[in-house]
Order: C-alpha cells, then sequence, then structure tokens
C-alpha cells in the first residue's frame, strides 16, 4: 500500500474565510494498489477550480468524505493489469473518465459518458471501488475519478492521457480542466471562426483559456467582461480587444462596441443571471454557451420566441465537447507553437497545506489559476 497526504473535505458548506474554517483537513491516508485497468499516479501539480468550490461552498453535493481536486498532471509509479501505460509515463488526468464503448462514447461525445457520470456522481473509480484508505478503515470518496490534492493517486487509466515528459506538472495540470473547458468550448462548442465577434463573460482560468482560444481561431474581436478589475487588465494583455465590467450595464455596453451584439458568447461564470445577460448580449442568429455549473434546481428565464424569430442558439458544453485524448494533446501543441500561452493564467503556486487559503482566493476573484505542486 501506498501512503499518501491528501486533502479531505469533511463538511461542506462551512463559511469562508477557508483558511479559518478549514472545509478541507490534511490528512495521511493509505492507497490500495490500482487494479486491473487502473494507474497509480504521483500527482505533480493539481490546479484549484471553481467546480471544487462548488463543493466545497455545498451548492454541488457529493457524497463525503471526499478527497477533492479534479484537475492534475503526475508521473506513473504502477499500472494495473490491461492498460497502454507504463511507470515512468507523464500524464494529464481528465474529470470525466470516459469508458469508450458507452453509446455516447461511440457517438464522439465522451464528456457525456454514462458510465463515467455515474462513477463521478457515486465518487468511485470507473470500476465502482475507492481506493484511499482512512487511518479508521474508511474509504474517502474520489472526487471526478481524479482526487488531486493528494501526493499519490489512483485513476482509471481511461482519465489519463500520455504527454511529453519535457512539459512541467504544472503547465500540464491546466489542460486538464482549464484548457479543456475553455478552449474547447471556443473551438467546438461555440465553433468560433475567422472574423467572429465574440465575447466571453468570467475570466478565470477557463475564461482566460477560451478567450486564448477564439484569438487563436481568428476571431475579429474578443470583448473580455468581468467584475474584478485586474482580471480584466489581464484579458487585455492576452489580446482582448475591449473589456467591459460586469454588472447590469454589461449587456449594453457590449452592444455599442459591437454594433448591436456579438455573434459568438461563452459564459464560464455558473451564475443563471451572468448567462441570461450572455444571452442578451448575443445578436441575432448568433450562439450563446455555456460551461459554468449553476446550482441545481435554479431556473433560467429567456424570451422563448427569440430562439425561433431571431434563429438564436444556447448551448452546455461540458469539458468543453472535447475528446481528451485527442484535444490534450492538439491543445498542448498549440501552447508549444505560441497560440495558446495558458502558462499566462498560472498565478499562484501553493503547498498542500495551503489549500484553503488557495480557495480564499478563488472565492474573492484575488487567483486565475492556482496550483498546488508537489
Amino acid at each position: 500500500m501506498t501512503v499518501t497526504r491528501a486533502a479531505v473535505l469533511v463538511e461542506s458548506g462551512r463559511e469562508a474565510p477557508y483558511a479559518r474554517s478549514r472545509p478541507l483537513e490534511i490528512a495521511e491516508l493509505t492507497l490500495d494498489p490500482p487494479g486491473p485497468g487502473e494507474l497509480l499516479i504521483r500527482v505533480g501539480a493539481a490546479g484549484l477550480c471553481h467546480s471544487d468550490l462548488s463543493v466545497i461552498n455545498g451548492s454541488r453535493v457529493r457524497p463525503l468524505p471526499m478527497a477533492l481536486g479534479h484537475e492534475a498532471a503526475g508521473e506513473v509509479v504502477a499500472v494495473g493489469e490491461g492498460t497502454d501505460f507504463a511507470p515512468g509515463d507523464h500524464v494529464v488526468l481528465a474529470f470525466v473518465p470516459a469508458c469508450g464503448t458507452c453509446e455516447r462514447c461511440v457517438g464522439g461525445r465522451p464528456a457525456l459518458c454514462g458510465p463515467g457520470a455515474q462513477a463521478n456522481g457515486a465518487g468511485t473509480l470507473l470500476g465502482g471501488g475507492r481506493r484511499f484508505v482512512a487511518a479508521d478503515g474508511s474509504r474517502p470518496h474520489h472526487h471526478l475519478g481524479v482526487s488531486a490534492f493528494s501526493e499519490y493517486t489512483v485513476v482509471s487509466a481511461k482519465s489519463a492521457v500520455k504527454v511529453d515528459d519535457d512539459l512541467p506538472h504544472e503547465i500540464a495540470a491546466l489542460f486538464g480542466c482549464a484548457v479543456l473547458t475553455g478552449a474547447g468550448a471556443a473551438f467546438y462548442s461555440a465553433r468560433i471562426q475567422p472574423g467572429d465577434t465574440v465575447a466571453v463573460f468570467g475570466l478565470g482560468g477557463v475564461g482566460l483559456a477560451a478567450l486564448l482560444a477564439a484569438k487563436a481561431a481568428g476571431a475579429a474581436e474578443v470583448v473580455a467582461v468581468d467584475v474584478v478589475d485586474h482580471k480584466r487588465y489581464l484579458a487585455e494583455r492576452l489580446g482582448a480587444t475591449a473589456t467591459v465590467a460586469g454588472g447590469s450595464e454589461a449587456v449594453e455596453a457590449i452592444r455599442d462596441l459591437t454594433g448591436g451584439g456579438v455573434e459568438k458568447v461563452i459564459d464560464t461564470t455558473g451564475v443563471v443571471a451572468v448567462l441570461e445577460q450572455a444571452y442578451a448580449a448575443t445578436r441575432p442568429g448568433g450562439t450563446t454557451v455555456t460551461v459554468g455549473l449553476p446550482a441545481p434546481g435554479v431556473p433560467l428565464t429567456l424570451p422563448a420566441l427569440s430562439l425561433v424569430a431571431e434563429e438564436r442558439t444556447l448551448r452546455g458544453s461540458y469539458l468543453g465537447s472535447c475528446v481528451p485524448a485527442r484535444d490534450v494533446p492538439r491543445f498542448i501543441g498549440l501552447y508549444r507553437s505560441g497560440l495558446l500561452p495558458v502558462d499566462a493564467l498560472l498565478s499562484h503556486r501553493l503547498r498542500l497545506d495551503d489549500v484553503n487559503a488557495g480557495f480564499d482566493r478563488l472565492h474573492t476573484g484575488e487567483a486565475v489559476r492556482q496550483v498546488v505542486t508537489f
């Protein structure tokens, strides 16, 4: 068995500041060896994402206790039977373990894998097991098949994508969620084309990755929207043609800047009121894509007639509508060529012991993308 230190969420809904309420406890756990089709990973770096924060604050209900974290890169230490990996391989971990054989996987939509979604909801690996063991013999749940805030983790091989070993883990980790979700939303869900006018609502790691991808796709205008000043300044440095302060006046500002609205809008906030603004900022005939995860049960109100009379499209995007085995290498190639400078998104590096403080920075908007390095 492998001994590891991991950040375990023991209770959701504790109030910020998290550095004081400490929803994540650093615990010493053991790990069972990887089973068939599984890998033991030495985690090199793990990113902090709003999807983690939504579990911490309780807006996304998950079984507890749970070893948290879902955006990561690391090195294979040991392999179970029936995998194509070997010890020493460097990997990026994707947060949907796609089985490869269900109807949605076969149809080219692995982000919607049925068995993967079932396992993620239950807090298990794809095969149904849990590999972490606490000192009292209980078994903490896995987070989205990854549980990245741990020195070591066991994952399904279906969660892993092999990458070149010269790519630093702290950069590689970003491709597991922020880049797949944001760049994928731009390339695949919104299908941004050369000359398109685009707006991105929410300028965290996912939103800025979408902005970079929009520029790489040839967008003529990219309007960046956020309530935080320094994020808008960063968006300008990364190529936004204009920035707008988030809030009630954002829609009118975008319409004024673009002569009536943009053709493609990507909303990354997970806030329904902002999604309604994003839709309103899209011109007739345009496409609004949302990647944020609002709390379950929150209704969305839109003028239904506009979907038909103005031929608008409203589309959800999970994992950026990506195929990780195809798109992680593709996006890394764009990074190496200078077209996706995602290293600019990395705002903080921290130790595992400081992870609660890191979520305070994420909660307040101070951080863009933070990584725990091991």
